[in-house]
């Protein structure tokens, strides 16, 4: 199973919600969290995992030999993202807008463009209490978070239960994270903010057809226009995290909810109890 972990803005509580939630059902059943807020993942801070390896990711960009160039054009005409300029005695490569499809080497009838790795991000590998951590790095600089998402991805084990911590907003990083996920949790807060967030990534996974819930973090007594909202679009709120303080001070200094206030475990535990409910029933309505 794999459960995405999203949200429309950031300081949500994300990253809170996917720590907690895996560290509450770790010791009933095999996790992993990965983390593909690949521009800046925090996991780590909250779990603390030990590293064991990492493997560096990378796009291949081409590279030209101007013996066999005849300044055709073709590989700039075919080049969507606009990596490469064809002018007077030269070509301009600029390795940072290749998306590394391999179209200008393909399609070159010269044979003259040829691709070389070019490090973007780095995966790293270890684990947390006996439950599997996987994070992906963007470098610095670089504006592409998308190749790092997709091969922190492919570490999935499809045999336990796996979560992703995502990025937040509902950009093409998002898409691609939670793109066949099982299910998506959508962390709120009840604030104007928050619920104009949230209705774009209400609108994103309903496109990408994906189940989701709501969890209502930060909220105060009393029912709030999220909640409105989430009643009038028949949408399950799962979980409702109070506005503590103590949740706040715990959080400031890396100690997760399941960790700090362990009565909370069982509150996690019933969330995956939903998905899961959800899921079965989901399925079983499918084959009727």
């Amino acid at each position: 199973m794999i459960i995405a972990v999203a949200s429309g803005k950031g300081g949500t509580g994300k990253t809170l919600v996917a720590t907690s939630l895996a560290l509450s059902i770790k010791n009933k059943m095999q996790v992993q969290l990965l983390d593909c807020d690949v521009e800046e993942p925090n996991d780590h801070l909250f779990i603390k995992p030990t590293i064991t390896s990492s493997e560096p990711v990378c796009i291949p960009v081409p590279r030209v030999n101007y013996d066999r160039c005849t300044y055709c054009s073709d590989c700039a005409k075919v080049c969507v993202y606009k990596a490469i300029a064809v002018v007077p005695n030269g070509i301009l490569i600029f390795d940072q807008l290749c998306h590394g499809c391999g179209a200008c080497s393909y399609l070159c009838t010269q044979a003259a463009i040829t691709e070389k790795d070019r490090e973007v991000g780095v995966i790293e590998y270890g684990s947390a209490d006996g439950m599997e951590f996987i994070q992906g790095k963007l470098n610095v600089g670089e504006a592409m978070p998308t190749p790092v998402i997709r091969r922190v991805k492919k570490k999935i084990n499809h045999d336990k239960v796996a979560i992703l911590d995502v990025a937040p907003g509902t950009s093409c990083p998002v898409v691609e994270s939670i793109r066949d996920s099982d299910y998506c949790l959508l962390v709120t807060e009840p604030t104007p903010f928050g619920l104009y967030d949230l209705k774009l990534a209400v609108e994103t996974v309903r496109k990408l057809k994906i189940p989701f819930g709501v969890i209502v973090n930060r909220n105060a007594e009393g029912e709030s226009l999220v909640h409105e909202y989430c009643r009038r679009e028949r949408i399950p709120v799962l979980l409702d995290i109070p506005l503590d303080l103590e949740i706040a001070r715990l959080y400031a200094h890396g100690i997760t909810l399941a960790e700090g206030k362990p009565q909370w475990q069982s509150s996690f535990t019933d969330v995956f109890s939903k998905i899961r409910s959800s899921l079965y029933e989901r399925a079983r309505h499918s084959k009727r």
